[in-house]
């Protein structure tokens, strides 16, 4: 093995463009081919950015590839990402892991049989503004924490997208879209999930075309659009998590927790910096400058590579598949339990990820 990771892609649509430029930040990492099922996607990134093409089957078995970045659609994650991990091959996949819990569990279990890496995006909670809130909660700066609001709240991608379909499928949603961000940057925080409490609600029985060549034309709804939640966790918070595609405007902050001696605004984890302001008991708030690096743009790869560092020091990945395992139970919970408005217990468990040092510079993912 070179001494940096040799990375495929698979996928090769909107999203790769950003990783394959974050990629030059991390010399960990060598992006070396795409491939997509549509191959004039793939000609079209490899023709960009001067990769191999390949189809999905040449670059799962190619052994020039030591890493697989499965960026396809979410209804192709499983699929794409078991083929990888039985090539012998680590696996990075685009959130969530699968669209199941037990898909979930058995993309793990194959990774542990053919003994390599399996990691998951989001990475943002590795930013500086996830980063920084999580320092501020590690330190006592609120006291215990108690609760906490979220908030990813849309009218849908249908405006911006042509092609918005499968979010309106099964394993799309805001829950499966967006909640993934979210999600793994309250268990950063705070921990794992032991319980959900959801209401759900389909608002629309048909969307809009909003973009594209059949903008005003009509296509169905099949999945809930709309969700209340609590999440209680394992040290005792309770979040109140809003998601939803059917909200023309709003003024919540992403995330808020509450503290026995003060109260934090958390960034939103869609991106890696942000706005991090701290209210301590009897005072104002104030605005905290970020304690640590990647918060002044976009390093979408960036747990591709903290995963890569791991790997050469054998030591655990953050943006691990434990969280994303867990994150996908809860995810899962949300939008199953909000038909009955039922709690639902969950059984999975994950350690809060190693907390990143302060850094100043790019470099050293320790």
């Amino acid at each position: 093995m070179s001494s940096a990771i040799r990375v495929g892609i698979v996928g090769a649509g909107y999203i790769s463009a950003a990783y394959i430029k974050a990629a030059k930040n991390f010399s960990e990492l060598a992006i070396v081919s795409c491939a997509d099922a549509q191959r004039a996607n793939a000609e079209k990134r490899g023709e960009e950015f001067g990769l191999k093409v390949q189809s999905v089957e040449e670059l799962l078995q190619d052994d020039s590839v030591d890493l697989i970045l499965n960026l396809t659609i979410p209804q192709a994650h499983f699929p794409v990402s078991s083929q990888g991990l039985q090539a012998g091959k680590h696996v990075y996949s685009e959130k969530p892991l699968a669209l199941s819990r037990e898909e979930a569990e058995t993309l793990s279990k194959t990774a542990r049989e053919h003994h390599v890496r399996l990691g998951c995006a989001p990475d943002t909670f590795l930013g500086g503004g996830q980063q920084t809130a999580r320092k501020l909660i590690d330190d006592g700066a609120i006291g215990r924490p108690l609760g906490g609001t979220a908030f990813v709240l849309s009218a849908g991608p249908e405006g911006w997208h042509p092609s918005p379909e499968f979010y309106y499928q099964t394993g799309g949603g805001p829950v499966f879209d967006m909640g993934p961000y979210y999600i793994t940057a309250l268990v950063n925080l705070l921990g794992p999930v032991t319980q959900v409490t959801s209401i759900a609600r389909r608002s629309f029985e048909e969307r809009l075309f909003g973009a594209g060549p059949r903008t005003g034309q009509k296509f169905p709804v099949q999945i809930f659009t709309h969700f209340n939640a609590l999440l209680e966790f394992e040290q005792g918070t309770v979040i109140s998590f809003h998601a939803s595609f059917d909200v023309q405007g709003h003024s919540h902050l992403p995330i808020e927790i509450y503290g026995t001696d003060g109260s934090l605004q958390v960034p939103d984890p869609n991106y890696f910096g942000g706005s991090v302001r701290l209210l301590e008991k009897g005072n104002r708030w104030v605005d905290v400058p970020l304690t640590h690096g990647f918060g002044d743009g976009n390093y979408r790869i960036l747990g591709v590579a903290e995963m890569a560092s791991a790997i050469r020091t054998n030591r655990p990945h953050r943006a691990s598949d434990e969280i994303a395992l867990h994150t996908v139970e809860v995810m899962e919970a949300i939008v199953n339990g909000g038909g009955s408005g039922k709690p639902v217990p969950i059984t999975s468990r994950c350690e809060r990820p190693r907390a990143l040092h302060p850094l100043p510079r790019f470099g050293v993912l320790d």
